[in-house]
């Protein structure tokens, strides 16, 4: 499965749950949090100060 940014984070843990470690081991701790069911990545990766680039390329490998 390919992720993209404007992937809902509730959406990408849904269909892909090895991602939820990722997530973490980027500091992204909000995984279970009702916002993670209406934010992209591309805007949960703003919000945390994150490179999306590197975010995605950890997801997708």
């Amino acid at each position: 499965m390919q992720v993209t940014k404007d992937m809902l984070i509730g959406e990408l843990i849904r269909k892909k749950p090895e991602a939820i470690e990722i997530l973490l081991r980027f500091g992204m701790g909000c995984v279970g949090c009702p916002s993670s069911q209406m934010e992209s990545l591309e805007e949960a990766a703003m919000v945390h100060g994150l490179d999306l680039n590197k975010l995605m390329e950890a997801l997708n490998n």
